[in-house]
């Protein structure tokens, strides 16, 4: 990793720019994780029999993003990138992908979400959420992403450190 250029949420401001500025902190996270890595060494296991690898994280947080914007506010039909199963486990086994086609579909989903973040009038908005079955507001499903970027970027420290033995922020 090298420099930090990730921006910090404010320390005051309105619940949804809080929100918004926490995701694209989370998300900036990821990608620094990832940053100065081949190919290879973001496809590097953690342990066996564990499949997860950062590259296996990048794939997972792009089903996670189309999952909770996309599929609950526009296309509750719309498939998963590497599943027709509703599977987000199988996003974490990277062993045949690139960086080019992992982070491709990840911020290309990163910029759906941000858009439909953007237009939707009010954190109040609802969709339907296809797993749950059941109507959840935009503030859920912002909320839920931001639990998962930080779960998931706990496992990016671990598996960056392992990789390069880079540690930190």
């Amino acid at each position: 990793m090298t420099t930090d250029n990730r921006t910090g949420p404010p320390r005051s401001g309105s619940e949804r720019d809080t929100l918004r500025a926490f995701l694209d902190y989370h998300r900036a996270t990821l990608a620094m994780k990832c940053e100065g890595l081949t190919d290879e060494q973001l496809r590097q296991r953690s342990m066996p029999p564990s499949t997860l690898s950062l590259l296996g994280l990048v794939r997972h947080m792009a089903e996670v993003e189309r999952a909770w914007f996309r599929r609950v506010f526009e296309d509750n039909d719309v498939p998963l990138v590497w599943s027709d199963r509703t599977d987000f486990q199988a996003a974490y086994d990277a062993s045949a992908s690139t960086r080019e086609e992992a982070f491709g579909a990840w911020e290309a989903e990163v910029a759906h979400s941000r858009r439909i973040e953007r237009e939707a009038g009010s954190l109040d908005v609802a969709g339907y959420q296809p797993r749950w079955g059941e109507e959840v507001s935009l503030r859920m499903a912002m909320v839920h992403v931001l639990m998962e970027y930080g779960r998931h970027n706990g496992h990016a420290d671990f598996l960056r450190e392992g990789v390069d033995g880079t540690v930190g922020a």
